[in-house]
């Protein structure tokens, strides 16, 4: 499959879905162990759970669920009570109407959270990075949409804030390098923001368009199409260059989508389809010794927040 320029909304859900009926070959055997099923039964459901993200302590988890075709997602919000996970509901400031909002992120001090949302589009189809800002415990600010250069006439996704105030996300804007690239911003301190192509290997004239870093900023997982199907590759920053590890280990018939990196780059969480679960949130080891108090499980001490720096 050719993946088609990542600029609509509707052109978002095609290139799911399209990955999602283009069956490949099984992976081959002596392969790395697969990834394992993750997603907590309460938060589990017929449709699509992906995109996670966890507050600092780890006792709360926002993420998106879709349909079983990756369309009319919504935000859904749980939170640890008592020893469990909490039946998820939309957060206060999510829309009601389905297929606006998608991708949470909490920033890394748990006072943002950002994700994108297609609201101030009448039709429906341009996906801008939005942020609200904690009121307390349970509150949250009404939405802000971020100014250009952040957003574009073309769709932003999957917006992934670091412990210093910058933000990943991925663009099919205009002067890429190829369908989608991935882009890093940067705020001053009166708060214009600038933005850069992460360039080669990061963006290439494939299709990039979702990546979560390292607290440290060392290790970047991104979601590529190359081609085939939307699937997760491995890079690592050396002496300020990034090279590429190749491609992580997965089902090679179906799409992988919204990952998010432990703190420490060791484990790996992503969604992908699940047979009569429609998608679900897999985990995947990256070390053979990685900090197994994260993803958080509820009730249990979380591993440390992410700091975010190069």
């Amino acid at each position: 499959m050719t993946a088609p320029r990542v600029r609509l909304h509707g052109d978002l859900r095609a290139v799911y879905v399209l990955a999602l009926c283009l069956p490949l070959a099984a992976a081959a055997a002596g392969a790395p162990p697969a990834p394992v099923r993750w997603t907590p039964s309460v938060l589990a459901s017929d449709g699509y759970e992906s995109s996670p993200s966890f507050s600092p302590d780890g006792d709360e988890i926002v993420f998106m669920r879709s349909d079983r075709n990756f369309a009319a997602w919504r935000l859904l919000q749980s939170r640890c009570e008592r020893g469990r996970w909490s039946p998820p509901r939309p957060p206060a400031f999510a829309s009601a109407e389905a297929g606006v909002d998608a991708d949470p992120a909490f920033s890394p001090d748990g006072r943002r959270l950002y994700f994108v949302s297609s609201r101030h589009d009448p039709r429906r189809e341009d996906l801008d990075i939005y942020v609200v800002e904690r009121r307390g415990r349970d509150g949250w600010s009404a939405p802000r949409r971020l100014p250009a250069p952040v957003n574009s006439p073309a769709s932003e996704l999957l917006p992934r804030p670091t412990g210093d105030g910058r933000l990943y996300f991925g663009s099919s804007r205009d002067g890429g390098h190829g369908q989608g690239d991935l882009y890093l911003a940067r705020s001053d301190a009166d708060g214009r923001w600038t933005v850069a192509n992460l360039g080669p290997p990061l963006s290439s004239a494939g299709n990039e368009y979702e990546a979560d870093v390292s607290g440290d900023g060392r290790r970047l997982v991104a979601v590529i199409d190359r081609g085939d199907r939307s699937h997760l590759y491995r890079f690592e920053r050396e002496r300020g260059v990034w090279r590429e590890r190749g491609r992580l280990p997965a089902r090679e018939d179906v799409f992988q989508v919204g990952p998010l990196l432990s703190p420490a780059g060791d484990r790996l969480l992503f969604a992908q389809a699940d047979g009569e679960r429609s998608g679900e949130l897999f985990l995947l080891d990256l070390v053979e010794a990685p900090d197994r108090r994260w993803p958080p499980a509820c009730g249990a001490p979380s591993a440390r927040p992410r700091e975010g720096r190069d």
